[in-house]
């Protein structure tokens, strides 16, 4: 029957999608994000911050909730830490160095970020010779920044809680509370039979 077809189509597509991340990476982009996701993707976003920003849908999130509380330059500065460290080139190292100090760490950078003055003073004297490391005990500083404050309400946040509980999954209010363990428990199951 087309009932029958339609829930073995469901259940080839979740299956396709959960098997092999790299051949239906293109395909995954154009479908909608609660076909992209599965739950088990996100649950490990509430596992830790590294989970949440090592996973391209994850980082997009918790930049979009940056973007709303006007603090974007710290995820911003992490990622641009990250790409810097994968430079080949050590020609292309100091000018690469000096526009993220420019950029984010500088007395007049315009996405300064919060770091403090020992961290700030030694990053400018790595600045002089800069290595692949230079930016290290800042990209740190930053990241333990961001788990102990914005990623912390990020979980609590529509960002995270409308991917974990999307509407419409058949989870009424009393059965669950809105924090993200209990929609997790809640909507699990039925999450993963749509994705």
């Amino acid at each position: 029957s087309a009932k029958d077809m339609k829930h073995r189509l469901g259940f080839l597509l979740q299956k396709s999608d959960s098997c092999d991340y790299s051949s239906s990476q293109g395909k995954k982009e154009k479908t909608s994000s609660s076909q992209r996701l599965s739950q088990e993707e996100v649950r490990k976003w509430a596992d830790s911050l590294e989970n949440l920003i090592h996973h391209d849908r994850g980082l997009a999130a918790f930049r979009a909730f940056l973007k709303s509380e006007y603090s974007e330059e710290n995820i911003e500065f992490w990622v641009s830490c990250e790409e810097y460290k994968k430079t080949k080139s050590p020609a292309k190292l100091s000018p690469k160095a000096r526009k993220i100090y420019d950029e984010f760490i500088s007395v007049q950078a315009t996405k300064e970020v919060n770091l403090d003055s020992c961290t700030r003073e030694k990053t400018s004297h790595n600045m002089l010779e800069p290595t692949l490391s230079c930016f290290d005990e800042a990209q740190r500083k930053i990241f333990t920044l961001m788990e102990k404050d914005s990623y912390r309400r990020f979980l609590k946040s529509p960002y995270y809680l409308d991917l974990v509980s999307p509407r419409g999954a058949g989870c009424g209010p009393e059965n669950c509370k809105r924090n993200h363990a209990h929609s997790l428990d809640c909507n699990s199951n039925i999450i993963s039979q749509c994705a």
